[in-house]
């Protein structure tokens, strides 16, 4: 057979990742292509703002130029064990070997955090556009928490300390018909209270 028909044969290799180097401006990997044939340092590239570190064993697909099996870069990897099964066509998601996932699924998107806290960091402000928000547990704050805010600006905390200081006028008490105001209530609301609103600051 022609060196052209050989050049071709050995430009593409698949093989097994063994080892990963995340720490430089490229990824390097090694690659085991056979059991005789194992290629250390090999570039890994992937789209833009997509990055991973593929566990020991993910499979690789990897081009060389000309054929030169030590000039080598790994574009496409997956892994049979980790890999989420079942889409359905058009469906998209991300995922890793924890069990996280975000499934853009065709009755919506779900997003799996595999038994491990979620984070958002680094962002002044988020914004949720949906008229209803519903969360199966208790929800706590470091800071205040405020509702109805096209119409009222306290927080609750706010509200409370004004419900816990207000008074009642009591009327006809004395001859003449003087007004006096009340004490403050004898059982003002508390952080912790369950007074049935649902929430407290």
């Amino acid at each position: 057979m022609s060196p052209t028909f050989w050049s071709l044969v050995r430009s593409l290799g698949r093989g097994r990742l063994t080892r990963v180097d995340d720490g430089g401006p490229c990824q390097l990997v090694q690659m085991q292509l056979s059991q005789t044939e194992t290629r250390d340092a090999t570039p890994r590239m992937a789209e833009y703002g997509f990055e991973s570190n593929p566990p020991a064993g993910a499979d690789a697909v990897a081009v060389f130029l000309a054929g030169n099996r030590t000039n080598g870069v790994v574009i496409a990897c997956g892994h049979q064990q980790y890999r989420m099964r079942g889409l359905t066509t058009g469906e998209v998601a991300i995922s890793d070997n924890k069990g996280q996932s975000v499934y853009l699924s065709a009755a919506g998107i779900v997003v799996n955090g595999g038994g491990l806290p979620m984070k958002f960091t680094n962002t002044p402000q988020v914004t949720v556009d949906t008229p209803l928000m519903h969360c199966t547990g208790n929800i706590t704050a470091d800071g205040d928490i405020t509702d109805n805010i096209k119409t009222q600006s306290h927080s609750m905390a706010q509200g409370r300390a004004i419900y816990n200081g207000h008074t009642h006028p009591v009327k006809q008490v004395q001859s003449g018909g003087s007004t006096v105001t009340s004490d403050p209530p004898n059982q003002p609301q508390k952080i912790g209270d369950d007074d049935g609103s649902g929430g407290d600051a």
